[in-house]
C-alpha cells in the first residue's frame, strides 16, 4: 500500500503563514480539532514547516508564557521530515518508528500533498483486522 493511499491529503490540512502569530496557530488547531499544522513556504525553493503542540509548548516554557511574541516561523519545525506519495507505506512507517517521528509530510516536487500520521497507518492496520 502506498503513502498516498493512507495519508491525510492536502485539501483537509490546515495550513499557516510563518508570519502569522503563534497564537492564531494555537486558535487554529482548537479550533480544527488537530495536533499539528502546515507552515506554508516561504519561497517557491523553500520548505514547508510542521508546527505541533510540543512546539507551542517548548515556546511557552521559552518565553515564560507569553507566546505573542512570537511568530509561526519562530517554533515552526522547518524543515518537516517528508516522504513521497509513492513511497511504500512499511517504509515510511519503519521511519517513523525508528525515528520518534509521529508525523511525515508527504511532498514530492517540493509541493505538498498530504500528511501521514501514525493515526493514519493504525486505523489502516485496524481496518486490516477486521
Amino acid at each position: 500500500m502506498l503513502v498516498e493511499e493512507v495519508m491525510t491529503p492536502k485539501d483537509k490540512l490546515i495550513i499557516v503563514s510563518p508570519m502569522a502569530p503563534v497564537r492564531e496557530a494555537l486558535m487554529l488547531m482548537k479550533k480544527n480539532k488537530v495536533k499539528a499544522i502546515i507552515v506554508e513556504k516561504t519561497s517557491e525553493n523553500g520548505a514547508y514547516g510542521l508546527v505541533t503542540f510540543k512546539n507551542i509548548l517548548q515556546s511557552i516554557v521559552a518565553e515564560d508564557g507569553d507566546i505573542d511574541l512570537l511568530n509561526v516561523y519562530d517554533i515552526a519545525s522547518t524543515p518537516s521530515v517528508s516522504v513521497s506519495r509513492k513511497l511504500d507505506m512499511k517504509y515510511a512507517a519503519r521511519m517513523m518508528v525508528r525515528n520518534s517521528i509521529k508525523r511525515l509530510l508527504v511532498i514530492d516536487n517540493n509541493e505538498i500533498y498530504g500528511i501521514l500520521t501514525m493515526s493514519d497507518i493504525i486505523g489502516v492496520l485496524l481496518n486490516d483486522i477486521d
